[in-house]
């Protein structure tokens, strides 16, 4: 009976593993425990406590800029997508940062505007973190931890203050004594995925590609101490990520030409 019952869970155990796998938008497998509304849920939770904790931008030209940009990445987005009820907030936080949360949540951060200093970089920042969403990064992430790191992810943006690597230091002073045994809030893997992603989005949406590598450029700063090492970051290192970037452009200057074409010409400034 007890043997019957290790083969029942057995086959239990397989067939939820079989029934989460998913697949990614580049084709990656994933597997997926946790559910969208469940993610979605606690993101809002999460999101809400950091619009009641961190000051919002009040000046109107900034918000229509940050506006603009985002609602032309969300318009070319997958249906589904593009149907969420999108909810954005704009920090003011000199935080180098922005995010995106499943359910639809973008949070940016007036700090990156300094990085993200034209319309097409900032497409390529919300671009990425959008693709996050879309890709089920969040969800796959959590999947794999029996807590999620949503409320870590969000405290180290808090933590972040203006500085290109201290978000990241941050994380870490959060999980003292488990720097590389711990879920980081992203895998590189996840996170160049999501740089192309990104890239489609915003060629789709009309804005150019190429800027992406000056965005990159400009968040690597001058400063050798500002980097943080690539082997104990979930991002690749500025040089390799550039490298991947422009292997893209053979696949996404069409779709940028084409956008331009059909009239997609965002005219997004400050």
């Amino acid at each position: 009976m007890i043997r019957i019952l290790k083969i029942l869970l057995s086959l239990a155990i397989a067939a939820s593993i079989v029934a989460a796998c998913s697949t990614s938008p580049t084709g990656r497998s994933q597997i997926i425990y946790r559910s969208d509304a469940e993610l979605a849920a606690e993101s809002a939770r999460q999101f809400a406590e950091m619009r009641a904790s961190i000051p919002l931008e009040t000046d109107r030209a900034v918000i229509d800029y940050v506006h603009c940009v985002t609602t032309a990445i969300i318009e070319v987005l997958e249906p589904e997508y593009q149907e969420l009820k999108w909810d954005m907030a704009i920090f003011d936080s000199q935080a180098v940062n922005a995010f995106a949360m499943p359910g639809g949540k973008i949070g940016v951060m007036v700090g990156i505007l300094e990085a993200a200093d034209n319309q097409h970089r900032l497409a390529a920042v919300l671009g990425h973190e959008v693709a996050h969403v879309t890709a089920r990064h969040a969800n796959e992430r959590a999947s794999r931890s029996p807590v999620s790191n949503i409320g870590v992810q969000v405290a180290a943006i808090l933590l972040g203050g203006g500085h290109s690597g201290a978000t990241y230091t941050a994380y870490e002073a959060l999980n003292a004594g488990a720097k590389l045994g711990i879920m980081l809030p992203f895998s590189r893997g996840q996170e160049s995925e999501a740089d192309v992603i990104g890239l489609e989005y915003m060629a789709r949406a009309g804005f150019d590609p190429r800027e992406s590598v000056a965005l990159w450029v400009n968040m690597s700063g001058d400063d050798e101490g500002a980097k943080v090492a690539e082997f104990m970051s979930t991002h690749p290192s500025s040089e390799r990520r550039i490298e991947a970037l422009i292997s893209e452009w053979p696949t996404v200057l069409p779709l940028y030409n084409e956008a331009l074409a059909a009239g997609r010409n965002p005219n997004c400034t400050m």
